[in-house]
């Protein structure tokens, strides 16, 4: 039976590797960043290299790499330039996304298949490469962890918002979370989701900067506003860390109270 860690070193990640994709702006800047102040060296991810060059002079330890998360290529190179570097993989954090269309009647079946291509099998390739590289001698107490950024739309509609690829991609995550975790749960790799509710974000800018909308999203959340960045920075950490230890398979919801209702 593994020692419990000192309350004060449980959202610790002193030491290990922690790859964030979709890091060049909005929360994935933020989960970087968070990672890297806890102690992870981080693996910056996305195809806007000029931000993330710019991310990466904030704080000594996020690395940018260049990374088109669609393309195979792309993303076995992620994994093998952290494990060239570090020699490990001990956070996977699955940020990247992209929208697509807001009514099912305009989106193709191509552009649909392209949504969920970005959004849900690149997450399933990222999550494989994650599990199958090497643990570390000084492999972590509670195992990797993975942590698939899901959203309040693959648990509930946002009609007349919203998009059928985008949710339904989502929620297909939420899915290959629980399978996933019940898959790899005996060799050490925890596999969970964070679902964000209405954050303001690069991708919301719209939807907040229409007076309609924002009152639309205040009105239907609990504590009445849209959610801060800094407002996942707790549940991010518990995901990742030792402090989730005995947590697999699960979706923490942090959204105001929007599913609530």
């Amino acid at each position: 039976m593994n020692a419990p860690r000192p309350t004060a070193d449980l959202f610790s990640l002193d030491g290990r590797t922690a790859i964030v994709t979709g890091a060049s702006s909005g929360l994935g800047a933020r989960f970087a960043t968070v990672l890297a102040q806890a102690g992870a060296t981080v693996f910056a991810a996305a195809r806007r290299v000029d931000r993330l060059k710019e991310l990466a002079d904030t704080h000594p330890r996020i690395h940018p790499v260049a990374c088109d998360v669609s393309r195979e290529a792309d993303r076995t190179r992620l994994a093998d330039t952290a494990l060239s570097v570090t020699g490990r993989i001990d956070v996977l954090v699955n940020n990247a996304a992209v929208s697509g269309e807001t009514h099912a009647a305009d989106e193709s079946p191509d552009a649909f298949a392209g949504v969920l291509g970005t959004n849900l099998t690149a997450p399933f390739h990222l999550a494989r490469l994650t599990a199958e590289a090497p643990l570390a001698a000084d492999a972590p107490a509670g195992g990797r962890s993975i942590v698939n950024v899901s959203s309040i739309l693959g648990l509930v509609s946002a009609a007349p918002l919203g998009g059928a690829s985008y949710a339904a991609s989502k929620a297909g995550l939420i899915g290959l979370t629980r399978e996933l975790a019940g898959q790899w749960g005996q060799d050490g790799t925890r596999v969970n989701a964070l679902a964000p509710g209405w954050f303001r974000t690069e991708m919301t800018a719209d939807l907040f900067g229409d007076e309609r909308s924002a009152r639309w999203v205040e009105r239907n959340t609990l504590l009445r506003r849209g959610g801060h960045g800094h407002e996942l920075d707790g549940a991010l950490l518990f995901l990742a860390s030792d402090a989730s230890s005995y947590c697999t398979g699960q979706v923490l919801t942090v959204d105001g109270g929007w599913t609530a209702r």
